[in-house]
Formats: structure tokens, C-alpha cells, sequence
């Protein structure tokens, strides 16, 4: 039986690169039985066949280099069962993440299956929403710069924000509203589920009557819907009470005509009462 293989060979019989094997070697993880002196060529013993496969084996299972060498240096059940379940845990994290992901996708999906309902472009409708919850940015910006603003969000929580799949969107605040200023915003935000992120980054839309409109077109030809809205709120015997919502229903990124862009606008109202 043959005693000692060479560094190629080790790399064809456990499809392992021969750097990963060298650089084994350097930080002390996995190093050959012997190396020649004259040519300076690495050897392995089909005795180290077992730590080898244990060393990928741990590196399925996702632990670090150095998790993997603490352990290899102090092998016995009761630290594999910690760290076993130790990366149980961030499987279980990272589950969850890719479920929230999934839903976010669906929702985005059915989003813009509904944006392509043309028949209901400029025309103002009424909805009751339930309270929601969003990481919000505040700063006030110019529709020129709102990709600057959404990119501020993306780094203002130490969680993931996902971006493409989630409800993004910029907004007016109440009291430009009121003044009938609707070329300035005042915050990013996305929606999210409450009690994911850091209570100062948390705002809540209101659980209340939202006048919506959707159109064609981007943010900067936002300011001709917003005044179409203020009129059906006066004639309508409504007031404002909070920032709207802008939302672009198709991300601009996944289109290249400009026809297929949809915003949609949403204002919080409530009537006013008698005098």
C-alpha cells in the first residue's frame, strides 16, 4: 500500500485546490507529514486522511478557519456539540433571512403585476391601511438627488436592507404638504416589520385613510399629482396628518422603457371636523 502522497495527489482525491493545501500549511491548520529538504516538496501520510476530511467536513458545516483549528487542537464531543449548535443558530438566521427575502420578492411581484393596471392611472382612489412601520432617513433633498437619499438609508441600520425587493420610497412632509411644497423631500424610508431594527431609525405611518394616485412617469413629475390630490382633499372636506408616500411600484433599474414606470402617491387624511 502506498505510505506517502504528494501534495497534487491529495488535491485530486479530495478535490481540493493545491493553494488551499499550501496555505494550510502556512497558518499550522494542515500541515504535510514531511517535506523533502532538497526540492522542497510536501508529503502526506494516508493517516492524516481522517483530519483532512474533518477539516472539509467542518468547513460545510460553515466554521472559520480558526474555529477549525481551535477544535482540531481540542478535539472532543462536548466542543463540537457547541460548536454544531453554535452554527445551528446562524443557519436558523440565516433561514429566516431568506424567507423574509422570499416574501419581499412576492410582494414585489404582485406589486408590479398590479402597477400594470393602466386602467386606473390619474385617478384618485381611497384606501384604509393599517398602521405601518419603516426604517426611515431624514433630510431634505431635491428629486434630483433622491438616489443619494436612498443609498443614506441603506446605511443607517446595522441590518440588511434589501433594496430591490422591498417597499422603498421617499416622502413630503406634512408640513410642505399644507404649504403646497412638493419639490423638496424630507426622508427615505422602506417598510419593514415592526421590531427588526433600532427604534430611533422607526417611524409608523398611521392607521388611517390614504388618497392614492398612481401615474406614469418618475419622482420630478411628482408635483402635478400632488396638486390634483390637495384639490380633491379641499373639495372633500379632508386634512392632512402626516408625510405622504412615493413609491416607485416598478424599480427604474429593472426597465428600460420609460412607459412601464408607475409612482404611485399616498396621502394620510382624515375629514375635518365641523365647525
Amino acid at each position: 500500500m502506498k505510505e506517502f502522497f504528494t501534495i497534487g495527489e491529495i488535491s485530486k482525491l479530495f478535490n481540493i485546490n493545491k493553494k488551499t493545501l499550501r496555505y494550510y500549511d502556512e497558518i499550522d491548520l494542515f500541515k504535510p507529514s514531511y517535506v523533502d529538504k532538497n526540492n522542497k516538496y510536501r508529503y502526506y501520510s494516508i493517516d492524516q486522511f481522517e483530519c483532512l476530511e474533518t477539516i472539509q467536513y467542518m468547513k460545510e458545516l460553515g466554521l472559520t478557519l480558526n474555529k477549525i483549528k481551535y477544535h482540531l487542537n481540542d478535539l472532543n464531543l462536548n466542543s463540537i456539540i457547541d460548536s454544531l449548535e453554535y452554527q445551528n443558530q446562524i443557519i436558523e438566521e440565516k433561514i429566516a433571512e431568506l424567507k423574509n427575502m422570499q416574501l419581499s420578492i412576492n410582494k414585489k411581484i404582485s406589486q408590479i403585476k398590479d402597477a400594470t393596471q393602466l386602467d386606473i392611472l390619474d385617478q384618485i382612489r381611497e384606501f384604509d391601511f393599517n398602521q405601518r412601520c419603516v426604517i426611515e432617513y431624514r433630510e431634505k433633498i431635491s428629486y434630483k438627488d433622491v438616489e443619494l437619499l436612498v443609498r443614506k438609508l441603506a446605511q443607517v441600520s446595522s441590518y440588511k436592507v434589501c433594496l430591490t425587493y422591498g417597499d422603498v420610497g421617499i416622502s413630503v412632509s406634512k408640513e410642505n404638504l399644507e404649504k403646497q411644497l412638493y419639490e423638496e423631500y424630507d426622508s427615505a424610508f422602506m417598510m419593514v416589520e415592526e421590531g427588526l431594527y433600532e427604534k430611533e431609525l422607526i417611524k409608523i405611518f398611521p392607521k388611517a385613510k390614504y388618497l392614492s394616485i398612481r401615474y406614469n412617469g418618475y419622482h420630478e413629475d411628482a408635483p402635478k399629482y400632488y396638486k390634483k390630490l390637495r384639490k380633491y382633499i379641499d373639495e372633500n372636506n379632508y386634512e392632512i396628518i402626516d408625510d405622504s408616500i412615493e413609491i416607485q411600484l416598478v424599480d427604474p433599474s429593472l426597465i428600460t422603457c420609460e412607459s412601464e414606470m408607475v409612482t404611485e402617491i399616498q396621502i394620510p387624511v382624515r375629514r375635518k371636523e365641523n365647525d
